[in-house]
């Protein structure tokens, strides 16, 4: 799965993992907001790496978390869901609005190979000082670079490079952004 060949989903030892990862964003989606202690620690848990400070709204929903890793103040808003069955890799300084969407998970295109049953997963990655504004989609295998804005409604099927305002579905660039 991790290496993107074909995989099994229902293998025991990732339904095991998904359903460590539901008890412990059950338990995070119905902490309070000061109760930053216990959300922490269930981060802490949960993820694969958790900088600090980050702030994610529930309800937040993945796959397994270990396959993700945040760098120091992330904050995601409400609604979030990453399907982690690839390695999501988020920067410093990234801001996400809510409903933002990271799959990783993916499959064969052709029918006859879809319904078989097995999947595929690529990783994303998201650089530093990136802000993902509302229900943007992310999708298997892209990358964007550190200090690009991502436009509410986008729909992110390839890479995006540093330094742009990128928009629509599929998401394009805009125009540069200069310091």
């Amino acid at each position: 799965m991790l290496a993107g060949q074909l995989y099994l989903a229902n293998d025991d030892m990732l339904v095991a993992m998904r359903a460590r990862a539901r008890a412990l964003f059950t338990h995070y989606n119905q902490t309070l907001n000061t109760d930053q202690a216990t959300r922490t620690e269930i981060l802490t848990a949960l993820l694969g790496k958790a900088g600090q400070p980050v702030d994610i709204q529930p309800p937040f929903y993945c796959d397994y978390g270990t396959h993700i890793h945040l760098g120091e103040n992330v904050f995601i808003n409400y609604n979030c869901t990453i399907l982690d069955c690839a390695s999501i890799t988020i920067g410093n300084n990234v801001f996400m609005g809510p409903n933002v969407s990271l799959y990783a998970a993916t499959h064969p295109v052709v029918a006859s190979e879809r319904i078989k049953g097995p999947e595929l997963a690529q990783p994303i990655t998201i650089g530093d000082n990136v802000w993902l504004a509302g229900n943007v989609i992310v999708c298997a295998g892209v990358t964007i670079g550190a200090n690009t804005t991502i436009g509410a409604g986008s729909v992110v099927t390839r890479d995006i490079p540093a330094n742009v305002l990128a928009a629509g579905n599929p998401c394009r660039i805009i125009r540069s952004l200069a310091d």
